[in-house]
């Protein structure tokens, strides 16, 4: 078995050794619950990756947002680059669920955009769990939502070997049963395509394409190929094949749950029929049969998680599986792994409150006719569900909330930052304009330009989206390079700019609320706090401190409160900023530390997550630079045999391939000018 083993240049310093130490103890000991109260810059996930080598259990590390959780699946990855590090979260890109408005008797159909390469990391998932044992999966709260037993989603892998008795007929059959998809195009995860006797095959969990050769009723060769450059990476014996979909069901089970449906359908229509609801129980009998007709005849149809209890053989009112099932368990059926759940004062209100959120929009389609009430048991897990489907978990937060503190038998502190960097210094300025002053805005844009001169970066914080687009734009006009990053922007998009204000591609990023848990961005050096005296959720004492702490891995790092009063939270927030303060100072004395900035390597997910048409774009550039490097006249040859393959591929219909010749071309064209 690969054991985890972690690599940094780093060793534990300052405050971590110690607080290793008393977290190993702590689940040496069988302790439930231990909290890191880790301030911003301690290195609290190094802390916890040290604990995971130690301890040698798969671990589950939840973040309350997907862009907190691409970062911590970076860093795992960092730590434990020989070890399976997957990335968990919702694949939907935009999602509107299913709904019905009484009021005003407004149906809301279910619009969701599924990012393919989240729905593959997804699968990559759960395969590494049911495979190996040295996985870390960074989730979202999705991972506590229903996901499809994983008994059955082992139980229908396809293995395929060298040797293996099967004509090209019944492998297609069999790939079909377990939900890929045929195609005659370029091939996508979940699809294959036959080619004579060779049946090609991306499976879900990775772009890689495996060619399966069939002569004589058996396989004779196997090979692994890249599907970009079509070259051969390996010659394999055997392969596994998982199920293209996560909710899946054997042909007993299935012919099972299409009877319990028809039965509880039965018994609903009477229900609305005898209530009057003539409207509401044919509307459901059709929807119903349209399902059923779908699952009998291909075993699938949109929105089958509604049936899931069905499917699976559950009680009602039994909780669902989720990603917690996949992990390994113990004989009595208990939890076997470690839990990890990051900036927990955010994360655990969340998980708390995904059950009721689904439930009273779930009511509504029930009592109407839009959905059977066994789709009231396709839900996400109610917090005591939850608790008991983790074993020991590690609370990490610099601001832990009173449940944490509560069930945490050890709280364990790591306020000493190994790099000697104290906490930012903080300022108080007015928010109105007074005399000289100008107000906050102008105040904090003096501030920002004197930062971005020195090549620094800075963030502002302000309380609403609209007044964060603005101050961006306002910004820009100024010649500012800034962008504004709420919850509106795609998970992806979030990543890159983000990424790209690293990279210096943007001076300031203006926000609401995602940029006050957890983001590292160590080149901020100033962080404006407009209107930090209107107490609220965005300026309590907890997100104060939180958005302080972005500011507290420079060394040149400082932060203004624009108030007119000073608040209890405000105040609150700055003793404890203070004490951290003094408290780093003293060990920075003590021991001769000279603060220093903490360098971070500058990637993220997104790289990962590149679209199949950008890697194509770039695979081929890098050949046709590698090839004409040097040569301006046959490089401009090439472009223009391009340019007629891109005319060639509009006149045929083929799209995707001209689409990629496009931009080829065009950056050939930047290159040869």
């Amino acid at each position: 078995m690969t054991k985890f083993k972690l690599k940094s240049e780093y060793k534990p310093a300052g405050d971590q050794p110690r607080a290793i130490a008393q977290l190993v103890e702590g689940l040496s000991g069988g302790l439930a619950h231990q909290t890191l109260l880790g301030v911003t810059g301690s290195g609290k996930t190094f802390t916890v990756a040290n604990v995971i080598e130690a301890v040698q259990k798969p671990t589950l590390v939840i973040a309350h947002n997907k862009t907190l959780a691409a970062q911590l699946a970076q860093e795992y990855r960092d730590f434990f680059p020989d070890n399976a590090v997957h990335y968990f979260v919702s694949y939907y890109d935009f999602y509107q669920p299913e709904a019905y408005l009484p009021v005003s008797d407004t149906y809301i159909e279910k619009d969701a955009q599924i990012n393919e390469e989240i729905d593959r990391l997804r699968h990559a998932s759960t395969q590494a769990l049911l495979t190996r044992k040295d996985v870390i999966i960074v989730a979202s709260v999705s991972c506590i939502y229903g996901l499809g037993s994983p008994e059955e989603y082992e139980k229908e892998n396809l293995k395929l070997s060298i040797g293996n008795t099967i004509n090209r007929t019944e492998l297609l059959h069999r790939l079909v049963s377990i939900f890929f998809e045929r195609t005659t195009a370029d091939l996508t995860p979940g699809e294959f395509r036959g080619i004579g006797n060779v049946v090609e095959i991306m499976p879900v969990s990775e772009k890689v394409i495996f060619r399966v050769e069939i002569a004589g009723g058996e396989i004779v060769r196997i090979t692994k190929i890249d599907p970009t450059s079509q070259t051969i990476l390996s010659e394999e014996k055997d392969i596994y094949l998982f199920p293209a979909k996560h909710f899946i069901t054997d042909k007993d089970k299935k012919e099972r749950a299409i009877k319990a449906i028809r039965q509880e359908l039965k018994e609903r229509i009477k229900e609305l029929e005898k209530a009057g609801k003539e409207l509401d129980a044919e509307r459901l009998r059709r929807r119903t049969n349209h399902d059923l007709a779908l699952i009998k005849e291909v075993g699938y149809c949109n929105g089958i998680e509604n049936y899931s209890r069905h499917l699976s053989g559950k009680a009602p009112g039994e909780p669902p599986d989720t990603l917690l099932s996949y992990f390994p368990h113990n004989a009595d059926g208990t939890p076997d792994f470690l839990t990890v759940i990051d900036e927990s004062h955010v994360s655990i209100p969340q998980i708390g409150g995904m059950y009721e959120g689904d439930a009273s929009r779930k009511r509504n389609l029930v009592l109407y006719g839009f959905r059977l009430p066994s789709a009231l048991d396709n839900r996400p897990l109610k917090f005591p569900e939850f608790e008991k489907r983790v074993s020991q978990v590690i609370f990490t937060s610099a601001t832990p909330g009173k449940y944490e503190k509560e069930v945490s038998k050890k709280i364990v502190e790591q306020v000493i930052r190994p790099t000697g960097l104290v906490d930012p210094e903080i300022m108080v300025r007015p928010i109105l304009e007074k005399g000289k002053y100008k107000g906050q805005i102008q105040d904090f844009i003096v501030e920002a330009e004197k930062e971005i001169k020195k090549g620094n970066r800075v963030i502002a914080t302000t309380l609403t989206k609209r007044m964060a687009e603005d101050l961006s734009e306002y910004f820009k006009e100024r010649g500012v390079k800034a962008q504004y990053l709420h919850s509106d922007i795609k998970t992806i998009d979030r990543i890159k700019i983000l990424t790209g204000f690293r990279r210096g591609e943007f001076d300031c990023i203006v926000g609401v609320n995602l940029l006050r848990e957890g983001l590292d961005l160590p080149e901020v050096t100033l962080i404006g706090i407009l209107d930090a005296d209107k107490e609220g959720f965005l300026r309590s004492e907890t997100a104060l401190i939180q958005i302080i702490g972005r500011a507290a891995r420079n060394v040149e790092g400082r932060v203004i409160l624009y108030a007119d009063n000073i608040t209890g939270s405000m105040e609150r927030a700055i003793a404890e900023t203070n004490r951290r303060r003094a408290v780093q100072v003293a060990h920075n004395k003590k021991h001769g530390i000279t603060p220093k900035t903490i360098i971070k390597k500058i990637h993220d997910i997104a790289q990962q997550l590149e679209s199949a048409h950008d890697k194509a774009v770039k695979a081929n550039l890098t050949l046709d630079v590698q090839v004409f490097a040097g040569q301006s006249e046959k490089l401009k040859k090439l472009i223009r045999v391009k340019e007629r393959q891109m005319n060639a591929s509009v006149k045929i219909l083929d799209f995707e391939t001209a689409a990629i010749l496009r931009d080829e071309i065009q950056a050939l064209k930047d290159i040869s000018v």
